[in-house]
């Protein structure tokens, strides 16, 4: 007698290290509805900010067994840690726990950019080579700049304009849903052991900061102008504001990267693999645009 039983298919136990950050929630929130098991690593004991039901594990990133015994029986990893003076060590001690877990697929939210001197692009060139020599897949989503960084300066561009160093220089933003669409699809997709891949992620178009300017107030119905800077008076501005040394420097850095056009690139990555091209600024503005209103 035959037997018809659908064969039993182990389901993909998936693990996000940032499952609070802006890109791993709206993964998360992706991933909710796929034939997974997922878990949240966090350093809270809470698990308030975390979506309900989600299963979560504390870890301590000094403490190697933490990380390992919260990895063991997961078979990828997405890591997407915030902008510190740990990334580097906490990533890196990420990618040893996983490697000694048997994790077979490593996800990195990365940045898109040069060799450089600037942060937090260099943190994340050191913590790729790292990746780049473990036995491990790899998959290493580089975007360029999101559109959020936009949303810090709503006070001042609800009051008709903003300053920075950016000049005349031009970038590419991309929505935070279109680089957790391009995650949830590395992710899922089954990769060969040795294999190591780079995703090169932009939303449609460039844009200067007076251009940006432009649309804000077309969509806003009064003037808003943007104030070009030099860097040491950005800087100096930033830190009057209240920003530590640390925030600051790695905004002027941002503002050095726009203004010399090193983010500009415009890829085709996103579309090719979502099968939709990526959001536009001016539809991410028009989704947040109280933001920008008084």
């Amino acid at each position: 007698m035959l037997n018809h039983s659908k064969p039993n298919i182990k389901r993909p136990r998936i693990a996000i290290a940032g499952a609070t950050g802006r890109v791993g929630a709206a993964l998360t929130a992706l991933l909710a509805a796929d034939p997974i098991d997922l878990v949240a690593l966090t350093r809270e004991s809470s698990t308030a900010r975390l979506p309900e039901g989600l299963a979560a594990f504390k870890i301590d990133f000094k403490r190697a067994d933490t990380l390992e015994e919260a990895l063991r029986g997961i078979d990828r990893l997405f890591i997407a840690h915030g902008t510190s003076l740990e990334q580097v060590p906490n990533e890196i001690a990420l990618i040893n726990a996983a490697v000694a877990s048997g994790v077979r697929h490593i996800v990195k939210l990365s940045a898109l950019g040069p060799a450089t001197r600037l942060l937090p692009l260099a943190w994340h060139m050191q913590i790729e080579a790292h990746l780049a020599q473990q036995p491990i897949a790899s998959t290493v989503l580089r975007p360029t700049t999101f559109t959020h960084v936009l949303k810090r300066l709503g006070p001042q561009i609800a009051a008709g304009s903003w300053a920075g160093a950016a000049g005349n220089g031009r970038v590419n933003f991309i929505d935070i849903r279109d680089v957790a669409e391009v995650a949830r699809i590395a992710l899922l997709e089954n990769v060969e052991p040795t294999s190591q891949r780079a995703y090169h992620l932009s939303g449609p178009r460039a844009w200067t900061m007076s251009q940006v300017a432009e649309e804000l107030a077309r969509l806003l119905g009064h003037p808003v102008t943007y104030v070009d800077r030099s860097p040491a008076e950005q800087r100096e501005a930033l830190l009057g504001a209240g920003l530590s040394p640390l925030v600051a420097d790695v905004l002027v850095g941002l503002d050095q990267m726009f203004r010399e056009s090193v983010i500009a690139e415009t890829t085709s990555t996103v579309e090719e693999l979502t099968g939709k091209a990526p959001r536009s600024l001016t539809e991410w503005l028009t989704d947040n645009l109280n933001v920008f209103r008084a």
